[in-house]
């Protein structure tokens, strides 16, 4: 059984036992979150597809921890002008662990 979801505005395909990580959730180590966004439940050859969600769908998972990805570097330059700004981002995250997948 596996889903689509809908979480910091992109999709991600999940499968009970899954760990992905996705955009900051603000909850904390352990707690457990409900997504409700979920775009298209399949067990075997039964699929629902949502327009746009599923009714009744959700996605229980747990958060295993918060954290910050690798530095991404922006530099805009200019030839000939003088000008060279550099930047550094790090993007934060959520890592969750799927415990299961309901259709109600």
């Amino acid at each position: 059984m596996y889903a689509v979801i809908q979480t910091g505005g992109k999709q991600y395909r999940v499968q009970e036992g899954d760990i992905l990580k996705v955009e900051k959730i603000g909850a904390e180590e352990g707690a457990d979150v409900e997504l409700d966004k979920v775009l298209l439940v399949a067990d075997g050859d039964d699929v629902k597809v949502g327009s746009p969600y599923v009714a009744g769908g959700k996605v229980l998972a747990t958060v295993k921890g918060q954290g910050r990805g690798k530095k991404v570097k922006i530099i805009k330059f200019k030839r000939r002008k003088q000008y060279l700004k550099r930047q550094g981002h790090r993007q934060s995250y959520t890592e969750l662990k799927i415990t299961g997948i309901s259709v109600g």
